[in-house]
C-alpha cells in the first residue's frame, strides 16, 4: 500500500513534533535531571506515562498476534497479570523506592542486600532493555515492510533515529511528556480498526457466535489443557501470572518504576501505577478483539505468522489520512516503548554500573555526559537485537520468554527482602541466582523434549514457576543459615521498620488506599462479566 500526501504530512508532522519536545526540553543541567525528570512531574502525567511506556509496539502488535492465536484469553496478561501488580506496588512498594531516595530499582538490592546481587540485577536488566527495545524495533520495521514495501533496515534506522534524537535532547522528561502524546494518539489511531472490525463481523455477538467457545471466554476452558488455546490449566495460569510474573514486572521492572520515581512527591508516586491501572485494563478492547476479528476475516494471511495481523487488519480497513494515522499511531507506539527501554538502561548503566563500579567520586557533570554516550549507546545495542526476533512467529511467546527467565526470578528475592527482615545478602543474591538458573533448566528440558506443553506460552507460565521456586526455596533456606542484617542497616527498607510518613491531609477518598480499592473492584467486574 502506498502512502498519499496526506498520509506522509501526518507521519512528518509527528516525528517533527515529538523532536521538538526533546528540544524543547533540552539543556539538563544535572544527571538526575536528565534520568529522573528532577522527580518534579504530577501524577496524572507519571500515571499516562507509567501506561504508554507498556504501550511498545511490542504491545500493540504482539498483543493483536496474542488474540488472533489465543483469544479472549489473552486478557489474563491485562487483568491478573497486571492490575494486582499494580496495586501492590501502589500500595507497598513504591515507598521503599521513592522515599529513600533510590535512584533506580538495582539500587535497592544493593543498599537492602549487597553489591552481588546489585550487580547481577543491573546486568541481567540491562540486557532485557535492550532486547525488548529491539522487538519494539522489529514490529514496526515489519509493518513498514508488510504495508509499504520498506525495507527491515530502513524503517529499524529511521525510527531508532527519531527517539534517540528526542531522548538525548530532553531525557527522561522528553520521554514521559511524548509518551502522554503517544498514549492518545494509540487509543485515537486503533478504535476504528476496532470499531470498522466489528461492524464486519456483526458486532460482539457475531463475533462471539463465530469463534471457538474457548476464544470466546477469559475463564472458560482453563480447567484442562484441552479446552483452552493456551493449552494450560488456571492453577498454573494463575500462580504464574498473578504472583510471578505480573509482579515482577510491575512492580521490579526499572522502566516503569522510573515513571513513578518522576513523580513531585510520594503521594504522586504511588498514584503513579494505580492510575495507569484504570485504562490498562480497558485496553483488551483495542488488541484482544482485532486480533479475534483477524482470525475470521483474514485467516490465510495468518498462518505461520500472527505478527501479520495488524498491519493485514490496517490494509483491509484504513483509506488514506486514516492510514496515516493509524500509522502515526503505530509510530508513537513504537516510540513509548523504544524510548521507555532507552531511559531505563542509561539510568541503570550510569548509576548502578559506570558510577557504582567503574569510575567512582567524579562531578556529575561527567555522569551527565556519559548518561547522554548510554543513550546512544543503548540505541545501537538494541538495533542490533531487533535482528533475534525474525526466529519467533509470535512477538508475544518471545517477550514472555524474556521476561519469564530474566525478571521473574528476581520479584521473589524483592518481595522477601521488603517484607521479611531475616532475609540475607546471601540468601538473596543466590536466590536470584537459582531463580534464573531454575528457569534456564526447564527452558532446556523443553527444548530437548524431555518436558512437553501444548503451546510456547504455557512452556513459560511453567517456566516461571520454576524458576520462583527455585529463587523462593534458595533464599528461604540460606536465610536460616546466614547471619541476619542488623536492624540499623535495614532502617527504611523493611516493611516493619519503614520511615513513618506524615498524616496525611487528603480527603479519604482521594488517597491511594481508596483508588486502590476502585482499581480492584473494576477488576473483579471485569473478569465476572467476561469469564
Amino acid at each position: 500500500m502506498k502512502l498519499s500526501s496526506i498520509d506522509f504530512t501526518i507521519l512528518i508532522a509527528y516525528t517533527f513534533f515529538v523532536i521538538g519536545i526533546g528540544y524543547w526540553l533540552k539543556g539538563m543541567r544535572t544527571s538526575e535531571e536528565f534520568l529522573l525528570a528532577g522527580r518534579s512531574l504530577p501524577s496524572w502525567v507519571t500515571g499516562l506515562a507509567f501506561m504508554a511506556a507498556n504501550l511498545g509496539s511490542l504491545e500493540v502488535v504482539g498483543m493483536i498476534a496474542m488474540g488472533a492465536k489465543y483469544g479472549m484469553m489473552t486478557n489474563h496478561w491485562y487483568w491478573i497479570g497486571a492490575i494486582p501488580g499494580m496495586v501492590f506496588l501502589g500500595v507497598f512498594m513504591v515507598r521503599f523506592y521513592y522515599a529513600n531516595g533510590i535512584r533506580s530499582v538495582p539500587e535497592y538490592l544493593r543498599l537492602r542486600f549487597d553489591h552481588r546481587a546489585h550487580l547481577l540485577n543491573s546486568i541481567s536488566f540491562s540486557f532485557v532493555t535492550v532486547l525488548m527495545s529491539g522487538i519494539n524495533m522489529y514490529a514496526l520495521a515489519m509493518v513498514c515492510q508488510q504495508m509499504l514495501g520498506w525495507s527491515f533496515n530502513f524503517s529499524v534506522l529511521l525510527s531508532a533515529g527519531v527517539v534517540v534524537t528526542y531522548t538525548f535532547l530532553g531525557g527522561l522528561s522528553s520521554s514521559i511528556y511524548n509518551e502522554v502524546l503517544q498514549f492518545f494518539l494509540i487509543v485515537f489511531g486503533f478504535v476504528p480498526l476496532l470499531v470498522l472490525g466489528l461492524i464486519e463481523v456483526g458486532g460482539w455477538n457475531g463475533l462471539v457466535a463465530k469463534l471457538p467457545e474457548a476464544f470466546a471466554h477469559t475463564w472458560v476452558g482453563m480447567g484442562s489443557v484441552h479446552t483452552n488455546p493456551l493449552g494450560v490449566e488456571w492453577y498454573v495460569a494463575v500462580p504464574a501470572l498473578m504472583f510471578i510474573m505480573g509482579p515482577s514486572y510491575w512492580c521490579t521492572d526499572f522502566l516503569l518504576v522510573q515513571r513513578a520515581l518522576a513523580a513531585k512527591n510520594l503521594d504522586a508516586a504511588r498514584k503513579t501505577p494505580l492510575i495507569a491501572a484504570f485504562p490498562k485494563m480497558l485496553f483488551p478492547a483495542l488488541v484482544t478483539l482485532p486480533g479475534m476479528i483477524a482470525i475470521l476475516v483474514v485467516p490465510k494471511a495468518l498462518e505461520g505468522d500472527f505478527n501479520v495481523a495488524l498491519p493485514v487488519l490496517m490494509q483491509r480497513y484504513y483509506p488514506h489520512g486514516m492510514l496515516g494515522l493509524g500509522l502515526t499511531a503505530l509510530l508513537a507506539s513504537f516510540m513509548s516503548g523504544m524510548a521507555g527501554n532507552v531511559t531505563a538502561f542509561n539510568t541503570v548503566w550510569t548509576y548502578d554500573i559506570y558510577q557504582t563500579y567503574l569510575v567512582k567520586g567524579r562531578r556529575d557533570d561527567h555522569y551527565l555526559r556519559v548518561a547522554h554516550l548510554a543513550t546512544v549507546f543503548g540505541t545501537l545495542l538494541s538495533v542490533a537485537s531487533a535482528y533475534i526476533v525474525l526466529r519467533f512467529d509470535n512477538l508475544m511467546d518471545y517477550m514472555q520468554l524474556i521476561g519469564a527467565m530474566f525478571i521473574a526470578p528476581f520479584f521473589v528475592v524483592f518481595f522477601l527482602g521488603m517484607f521479611w527482615k531475616r532475609t540475607t545478602a546471601t540468601a538473596g543474591f543466590y536466590g536470584m541466582l537459582a531463580g534464573v538458573l531454575g528457569c534456564l533448566t526447564q527452558y532446556i528440558l523443553y527444548q530437548l523434549g524431555v518436558l512437553s506443553y501444548r503451546t510456547p506460552m504455557a512452556s513459560t507460565l511453567n517456566l516461571a514457576i520454576w524458576g520462583g521456586a527455585a529463587g523462593l526455596a534458595t533464599a528461604v533456606s540460606l536465610s536460616f543459615v546466614t547471619k541476619p542484617p542488623s536492624q540499623q542497616n535495614l532502617a527504611g527498607l523493611v516493611y516493619c521498620y519503614a520511615h513513618k510518613e506524615p498524616a496525611s491531609k487528603q480527603k479519604w477518598y482521594r488517597t491511594p488506599e481508596c483508588l486502590a480499592v476502585e482499581v480492584l473492584l473494576l477488576f473483579i467486574f471485569l473478569n465476572v462479566i467476561f469469564r
